[in-house]
C-alpha cells in the first residue's frame, strides 16, 4: 500500500466532544490501582472474537482485522507520543498530555465495532471500552486521549474501506495433471479458500507479487522425491516413522497460527513490562507484517497451484518419477487438509515473519515463554528462544501431513523478506532537530 499519510489538525483541548452511548458516562476517578497494558487487553478482545465460531466472515481473512485495530492504536498512540512515523493518519495539534491509554481502547473499539457489528459483540465492545476507561482518571487528558482514538479509527477504516476485501472470491477450477492442486480426501471441499486475497490492497508492500517465491520443485527431481518421501513417512496418520512427540507438534500447531504468534507476542510484552507506546509498535509491526504476509501467500499459492502431499501420495504413479510411489489410502496425521495449494506453506510464512518481527523489536531471540495449542485444549509447550517456536511450528506441517518441505523453505523465506520490509520501513523512530522533527514544527504549534 502507497504511503499516503492523512494529517489532520486536532485541537483537542478546545474539542467539545460528544460522548455517544458506547463510551456512557466518564468514570469518577480510577476504579482501579492494576494498570492494565490496553494494547494487550484489547488484542485479547480480538482474539475472543476471531476464536468464536461463525464471528469472521468467511471470506474476509483475520488478519485483516488484526492489522488494522493495531494501525488504528498505533497511530492514536504515537500522536501523543510522538517518537515514531505514522502509519498513514498524522495527527497534529495533539496535547502530549493526551491518554495514550484512552486512545487505545477508543481506537480499538471503533475498529472492532465497524468489523464487527453484530448487536452481540457491540454489546462486549461496549463493555470492555468501559471497563478500560474506568481505569482512567477523569479529565482533559482522559477526554482528549478518547477523541485522538476515535478520529484515528475512522480515518484507518475510511482507508481499508475499498481495499479489495468484501470482492468475492474468484470461482476456481480444479487441475487435471499431474501436480495440479485438486480437492483433498476425505472432505473434499467444492471449492478452496481465499482465491481472491492477493487482490486485496497490501498494507505496506507495493505489490502482492513482491517478494514472490521461484516454483516449486519439479515432479521428476530428486528434490520432490526427497520432500515427497518425508511427508509420506512422518505425515501420515498414526506414523510409525514419527516420534510420539513430532505427531504431537503436528497436532498442536494445528489452528490458526497468526493468534499462537499474537499470544507469544503478549507473553514477550508482559515479560519485559512494555509501555503502552512500545505495546501500540510491536504489535502494529507484527500484524502488518501477518497481513501482508497472507496476502503475499496467496499471491503464490494460485500462481503455483501445487497439489497437496495426500493428493500427491494418493496419485505418485502419475508423477513421472521412479523414487516416488502411490499410496492410495493415504490420509495425514490430521485427517483433513486446508484447503488451499500447497506451496508455499502459510505457518511458514507467519512463523517466519513472526520470530523476525519480535527478535528485531526485542534485539534478542533468548525468551524463556511458553505456548498454549489452539486446537488441543489445556496444551502447551514451552521453549528458550523465539526462533526455536517459528522453526517448530514451521516443521510441524510435515508432521501434520500438510506440506513438503519445499513448502516451508519457500514460505519462511517469503515471510522474512516481508518483515525487513516492514521493519526497515514502517514506524520507525522519528529524526529529531532541538527537541521536535526535522521536518517539521511542534505539532503544538500547528
Amino acid at each position: 500500500m502507497s504511503r499516503i499519510l492523512i494529517t489532520l489538525t486536532l485541537l483537542c483541548s478546545i474539542l467539545l466532544v460528544e460522548v455517544n452511548s458506547s463510551y456512557g458516562q466518564m468514570s469518577q476517578g480510577n476504579s482501579s490501582s492494576q494498570s492494565v497494558n490496553q494494547v494487550l487487553q484489547w488484542n485479547r478482545t480480538l482474539l475472543v472474537i476471531v476464536r468464536t465460531a461463525g464471528a469472521q466472515p468467511a471470506t474476509i481473512h483475520p488478519t485483516r482485522s488484526y492489522a488494522i485495530m493495531h494501525a488504528a492504536i498505533y497511530d492514536a498512540v504515537n500522536a501523543i507520543d510522538k517518537t515514531h512515523e505514522s502509519y498513514l493518519v498524522n495527527l497534529k495539534g495533539v496535547t502530549p498530555s493526551a491518554s495514550q491509554d484512552a486512545a487505545a481502547a477508543a481506537a480499538a473499539h471503533d475498529v472492532l465495532v465497524a468489523l464487527y457489528p453484530s448487536p452481540s459483540f457491540q454489546a462486549m465492545l461496549d463493555a470492555q471500552l468501559q471497563q478500560s476507561l474506568a481505569q482512567i482518571p477523569d479529565g482533559a487528558a482522559k477526554a482528549d486521549g478518547i477523541v485522538v482514538g476515535q478520529t484515528v479509527a475512522d480515518g484507518i477504516l475510511a482507508l481499508r474501506s475499498n481495499d479489495g476485501s468484501n470482492a468475492s472470491p474468484i470461482p476456481y477450477v480444479f487441475g487435471t495433471a499431474p501436480g495440479d492442486y485438486q480437492s483433498t480426501p476425505p472432505n473434499f471441499p467444492k471449492q478452496p479458500q481465499f482465491t481472491h486475497w492477493s487482490h486485496v490492497t497490501p498494507f505496506t508492500l507495493e505489490r502482492a507479487n513482491q517478494f514472490r517465491p521461484g516454483p516449486p520443485p519439479d515432479l521428476t527431481s530428486e528434490r520432490y522425491a526427497t520432500v515427497f518421501n518425508q511427508v509420506k513417512s512422518l505425515g501420515i496418520a498414526n506414523s510409525t516413522a514419527a516420534s510420539a512427540d513430532q505427531a504431537l507438534t503436528g497436532r498442536f500447531w494445528n489452528g490458526a497460527i497468526q493468534n499462537y504468534w499474537n499470544e507469544i507476542a503478549q507473553t514477550l510484552a508482559l515479560e519485559r513490562n512494555l509501555t503502552t507506546a512500545e505495546s501500540a509498535r510491536l504489535f502494529a509491526l507484527l500484524n502488518l507484517t501477518f497481513a501482508d504476509g497472507v496476502i503475499a501467500f496467496y499471491d503464490a499459492k494460485y500462481v503455483y497451484n501445487f497439489w497437496r502431499p495426500v493428493t500427491a501420495i494418493r496419485a505418485a504413479d502419475t508423477d513421472n518419477n521412479p523414487e516416488t510411489l502411490p499410496d492410495p489410502n493415504w490420509l495425514p496425521e490430521t485427517t483433513n487438509t486446508a484447503p488451499d495449494p500447497s506451496y508455499p506453506g502459510a505457518h511458514a510464512v507467519i512463523s517466519a515473519a513472526g520470530a523476525s518481527v519480535l527478535i528485531s523489536f526485542f534485539d534478542s531471540d533468548h525468551f524463556d515463554f511458553t505456548v498454549t495449542s489452539e486446537v488441543l485444549a489445556g496444551v502447551t509447550r514451552s521453549f528458550t528462544r523465539i526462533s526455536a517456536a517459528g522453526e517448530e511450528a514451521t516443521l510441524s506441517r510435515i508432521f501434520a501431513g500438510q506440506h513438503f518441505l519445499s513448502d516451508l523453505t519457500a514460505g519462511q523465506r517469503l515471510g522474512r523478506n516481508v518483515a525487513d520490509f516492514v521493519v526497515d520501513n514502517f514506524l520507525t523512530p522519528v529524526h529529531r532537530k532541538n527537541g521536535f522533527k526535522e521536518d517539521d514544527e511542534s505539532d503544538d504549534d500547528k
